[in-house]
């Protein structure tokens, strides 16, 4: 139950404001002065402190400068209220001001918020408990020191409304910090919607970001609400944000500055209220060198960065997860298996280059090899990197005055024949999403003069919707 103290020294009010808040689910003690406030403060942990700015010993304003450290939120209660008096309310730290007679709508408003960040906390020191006994971390897991660092990260930047930027090797699990940060938040209620920038096609891209009018172009049978208007009052995750067109992105800087979209074949601005949670697998400053980010985007974006390690550099989360992805294919099948410890060590001495995305499949190819209700070494598909040339050994021409999509798609290609036509493999060795290099390859009409039978990837993931499968 949530906690509020409240301090007034008119005991009529203290009576009916003390029924109120306790019929809102807060456990109410009073206080009516400064001196009691302040013991009552020492003695014990407060949500919600509402006091009134003028008591018999001292201002309410007092009270909050006395104790700088409580975690309390502060909103002032006064019946001679000022532009000048709720200013300083604002600049000493209080969250809200009211006016007598008290507005009971808005008081309910403020108490619900304050429940709610209640609530919040709670999670999070569940969180932490959690993590310090189990490895886990909300639909994360790990328990590795490097991802204990960027669970500390998330805690402390999920409570605000700072944007936040993911970098980290494709399979790292970006989407995961995403959600994280947006169910720890205040927004966790509302919605969050999740985009990869390099999955839709670039004559939808502008429709799917900001939404079209009715008859705006061919096709447009209908009114459709964009990404940002479906994520209002939410979060906003834009996976691959450097695959974004650049004109796009000014756009986009736009909405980021000033709050407002406007559809496609429309004239009326919509305000909306979003978080953006951004992914890139790239080095964001080297996109801004290669044309692929602009620097104003970046450094909007770039308010709070977030790190994710590759699965190698994750000192014994290998097992952590094998153990944990077995767990669940059990529950599905109603089975028992157990890995060896042959073969964990196994799981933990490979490197990796899929990240967790990779140790997922390769656990679910495990679970189906396995016979009886052991998995053992044997069972666990993991090759070796077959012998081959290095690729510098291959020539690709640059020549000066060569563009750089053109010197891109030079190195693609080669990369491709490099590895016989393997999609997979190529994607890991140039640092990319699978979707991206066939966005590629669909751009550079597909790499026909490529050995089709050699691909060993499968089919190509579905460009129709956008939306990240990560």
């Amino acid at each position: 139950m949530p906690s509020a103290l409240l301090v007034d020294d008119d005991p009529p009010s203290l009576a009916a404001l003390s029924e109120l808040i306790e019929r809102e689910g807060f456990e109410v003690r009073t206080a009516e002065t400064c001196e009691k406030a302040r013991t009552e403060l020492g003695a014990g942990r407060f949500d919600v402190v509402l006091c009134d700015l003028q008591l018999p010993d001292g201002s309410g304003l007092d009270l909050l400068a006395s104790d700088p450290a409580s975690s309390a939120e502060f909103v002032f209660i006064t019946g001679h209220g000022s532009i000048d008096s709720a200013v300083e309310a604002f600049r000493g730290g209080a969250v809200d001001y009211l006016t007598k007679p008290i507005d009971v709508r808005r008081l309910k408003k403020i108490l619900a918020n304050v429940a709610h960040a209640a609530e919040l906390r709670q999670q999070v020191e569940s969180l932490r408990d959690e993590l310090r006994s189990l490895g886990h971390f909300g639909k994360m897991m790990g328990g590795s020191p490097s991802m204990q660092h960027v669970y500390d990260l998330i805690l402390r930047v999920a409570p605000t409304e700072a944007t936040v930027l993911v970098t980290g090797e494709t399979g790292t699990g970006k989407e995961l910090v995403a959600e994280t940060v947006h169910t720890l938040s205040r927004r966790a209620r509302n919605p969050f919607i999740a985009v990869n920038c390099g999955a839709i096609a670039p004559t939808l891209i502008e429709s799917e970001f900001f939404g079209h009018e009715r008859g705006s172009f061919t096709g447009a049978e209908r009114k459709h609400r964009g990404v940002f208007e479906r994520a209002d009052g939410g979060t906003l995750f834009l996976d691959e944000i450097t695959e974004m067109p650049a004109e796009l992105q000014v756009r986009l800087l736009r909405v980021l500055e000033t709050g407002i979209v406007t559809r496609v074949g429309g004239d009326q601005p919509v305000k909306v209220d979003v978080r953006i949670v951004a992914a890139t697998n790239r080095s964001p400053r080297e996109s801004v060198a290669e044309g692929k980010l602009r620097e104003d985007l970046l450094y909007r974006l770039l308010v709070f960065p977030i790190e994710l390690p590759a699965l190698r550099d994750r000192e014994g989360d290998a097992p952590l997860l094998a153990n944990h992805f077995l767990e669940q294919l059990n529950r599905n099948a109603g089975s028992s298996k157990r890995f060896t410890q042959a073969a964990l060590a196994k799981l933990q001495q490979h490197p990796w280059p899929g990240n967790v995305r990779e140790l997922k499949h390769i656990v679910e190819r495990a679970f189906i090899m396995a016979q009886g209700s052991t998995v053992d070494a044997e069972a666990v598909p993991l090759s070796e990197t077959p012998p081959s040339s290095p690729l510098t050994e291959q020539i690709v021409p640059m020549e000066v005055g060569m563009s750089i999509a053109e010197m891109e798609r030079q190195l693609i290609l080669a990369t491709l024949e490099h590895y016989e036509g393997n999609k997979n493999r190529a994607a890991q060795t140039l640092g990319i999403s699978l979707k991206t290099l066939y966005n590629r390859l669909n751009t550079y009409n597909g790499g026909r003069h490529l050995k089709d039978a050699a691909v060993q990837s499968g089919p190509a993931p579905s460009q129709g919707s956008g939306w990240s499968s990560e």
